[in-house]
């Protein structure tokens, strides 16, 4: 196991298997064909145009577009199994900040290869013996990644809500911390990959924020989210990201990162320091 093993797994697709997904004009997702064979049986919502499946472009506005993909996806998930709505409404454009042309459910991101946004905030603690990360263990009832080990903070971008008002709930919500502690989180970067998962593409872009908390903070989770915390030394931290797998799959893209620009790792001793730069941009 090596770090650029981490970002490899996290960008493991074939476009061949898909179709682009175009909204108005805009191509902002793939559908895998066996996917797009099923939505033919909706000829109202979707039809294939030019080697790609177009949503109806009768439906002119966001609100029209969103209805009638979450019938479909209701109808999908009773005749087929795909994942049920969680009712949490993502934006769907090209980029994060541009009018939307509709709203997906979060659960059904993957199904159409939309790119799907969320934040992850690194908790650092400064100590004698050195910088500490707060670290996480995901509640073993999560449906993806129970168990693992997690940022102290992290969640996806419901439509609704700024980066810094969802990071602010998240932050409350995932680690009790107060509304003005977590206004001093500071916006480092972000991280892009895109990689398969079970029903279709990820192409996801992750806002990182790295937050310094009082020595004597502790966060407390409230949402049953996560099920414990441990201060770790980022030593530590880097060693477990380079050998293991005991954080979640994109976790350790942040891990690297937060190693990098924190001159952990070198690019006088890391063989891959050049790759894992450009790795954690290659799904942008």
């Amino acid at each position: 196991m090596a770090f650029l093993d981490h970002i490899n797994a996290c960008n493991r697709h074939d476009l061949s298997k898909f179709l682009p997904f175009v909204v108005a004009g805009e191509r902002i997702g793939h559908i895998r064909h066996d996917m797009a064979r099923r939505l033919a049986a909706f000829p109202a919502v979707f039809r294939r145009s030019g080697g790609a499946v177009e949503l109806h472009p009768a439906l002119t506005s966001p609100d029209e577009r969103s209805l009638a993909l979450d019938e479909v996806c209701l109808e999908l998930q009773r005749d087929w199994g795909t994942p049920r709505l969680r009712g949490e409404r993502y934006r769907v454009g090209r980029r994060l900040n541009d009018p939307p042309l509709m709203s997906v459910d979060r659960g059904v991101v993957s199904l159409f290869g939309l790119r799907a946004y969320g934040i992850h905030v690194n908790g650092l603690v400064r100590r004698p013996d050195g910088l500490h990360l707060w670290i996480g263990r995901r509640a073993l009832d999560k449906s993806v990644a129970p168990g693992k080990l997690d940022n102290m903070v992290a969640g996806g971008q419901p439509m609704e809500l700024t980066l810094h008002e969802n990071l602010r709930k998240e932050a409350a919500e995932e680690a009790d911390i107060p509304a003005s502690l977590a206004a001093t989180a500071r916006p480092v970067g972000a991280i892009a990959y895109c990689m398969e998962d079970e029903w279709g593409l990820k192409p996801d872009l992750m806002f990182c924020f790295d937050l310094e908390v009082p020595a004597d903070f502790v966060p407390r989770n409230t949402d049953g989210e996560i099920s414990d915390f441990q201060l770790m030394p980022v030593a530590e931290v880097a060693e477990r990201v380079r050998h293991g797998d005991d954080f979640k799959f994109n976790v350790n893209l942040v891990l690297i990162d937060f190693l990098i620009r924190h001159g952990v790792l070198s690019p006088d001793l890391e063989a891959d320091y050049a790759e894992l730069v450009a790795g954690l941009r290659r799904g942008a």
